[in-house]
């Protein structure tokens, strides 16, 4: 263990995703960990319904930079071996744990004899069936329910190192759940809008999800599921949260959505802008504005921007205004002048952010 990831308490936020690799695959799994971690995962849920993927779980924990949770379903004997595996946490799920009943009480000595925390993860499309005749579906209520049902079982025997999921694919019934379920416990919450969908269906979906409940307080982990690569989960993740400034912000590009009084293609150079100076790791604000109303306002309140008009762009930087140039070398001089910027705020951009380290703390 190098390290820990918090969760709970006065800990920040984390950005969570799940490999699409067969787990069992140690070489692929890791290099999809290896891809996440550096576009700023935190922690990471890989699957686990085999025998060989339950063999595959201690190398794949060892090696990994961020800690790993096995996703188990089904079958108790993979949770004993994702603990002894030293996964930094294991997930089971209410309405696929039947064959559970009878090992609550060993799962819940072996989690703590290792230190493991354990996430009950309801959601919608495998609710308990009794639950479902009950409720009719899977509601708010329903899903709440579930999960504090199965945190009892694990209290009856002194266990509570756990954090809550209840996830629905509609953000709506998702927020009511996660309202409900964070009057009723102190347990940390990991939110997701399960089968949110495509990348753009389920970046909204998220956003509007995580949104609403992080603005109150209410969520300590995240994923953003998308129908996308592992790492399109991460970016949005990170958006969410530096646009809550529950993360501080990145590199941010502010550029007006262009109307009839914009003189210049503001998409073209916004594009452009944010295409020169991507992997910068800078918390830099950079306004692209194209027209006199709202443009040198804007421009003026970044720490460096453009305020463009008449084939040409007067370049602000910390309010006040360097230099003017033609429109052909805005995009040059803005890249120029947030290189500048960074390297006076000592910020060593060809560097990643160091990784966490393989282990959760719930606290």
């Amino acid at each position: 263990m190098v390290g820990s990831v918090p969760v709970g308490g006065d800990a920040p936020v984390s950005v969570q995703s799940m490999t699409t690799t067969v787990t069992a695959d140690v070489n692929a799994t890791l290099q999809q960990i290896a891809a996440l971690t550096a576009s700023g995962c935190q922690i990471v849920r890989v699957a686990v319904p085999s025998q060989d993927d339950a063999e595959a779980l201690p190398i794949i924990a060892r090696k990994s930079q961020i800690p790993v949770i096995a996703d188990i379903h089904f079958q108790p004997k993979y949770v004993f071996a994702a603990i002894e595996a030293g996964c930094a946490a294991v997930r089971v799920n209410p309405g696929n744990i039947k064959k559970f009943d009878d090992k609550v009480g060993e799962i819940a000595r072996a989690a703590s004899d290792h230190g493991v925390p354990i996430r009950i993860g309801v959601n919608a499309g495998s609710l308990d069936p009794r639950l479902l005749q009950k409720y009719g579906k899977a509601t708010p209520e329903a899903l709440v329910e579930s999960a504090l049902w199965e945190c009892s079982l694990f209290e009856e025997h002194g266990f509570r190192d756990i954090k809550i999921s209840v996830k629905h694919n509609d953000p709506v019934v998702m927020i009511q759940a996660y309202r409900l379920l964070a009057a009723q416990c102190d347990y940390p919450l990991h939110l997701g809008v399960t089968e949110a969908g495509p990348a753009f269906q389920g970046t909204i979906k998220s956003a509007v999800a995580f949104g609403a409940l992080l603005a109150e307080g209410i969520g300590d982990t995240i994923r953003v599921s998308l129908s996308a690569p592992p790492v399109e989960e991460i970016k949005v993740g990170i958006g969410i949260l530096e646009s809550l400034n529950l993360r501080e912000r990145g590199l941010e590009i502010v550029s007006c959505p262009s109307c009839g009084r914009a003189q210049v293609d503001v998409y073209t150079l916004a594009e452009q802008v944010q295409a020169g100076l991507e992997g910068l790791k800078v918390p830099l604000r950079v306004a692209v504005m194209g027209c006199v109303v709202n443009g040198p306002g804007e421009a003026r309140e970044a720490d460096l921007g453009v305020a463009s008009g008449n084939g040409k762009g007067q370049i602000f930087v910390k309010g006040e205004v360097i230099k003017t140039v033609p429109e052909s070398q805005i995009v040059e001089t803005l890249i120029e002048e947030a290189l500048r910027l960074a390297e006076e705020m000592g910020v060593e951009v060809d560097l990643d952010d160091d990784a966490p380290g393989p282990e959760v703390v719930v606290r």
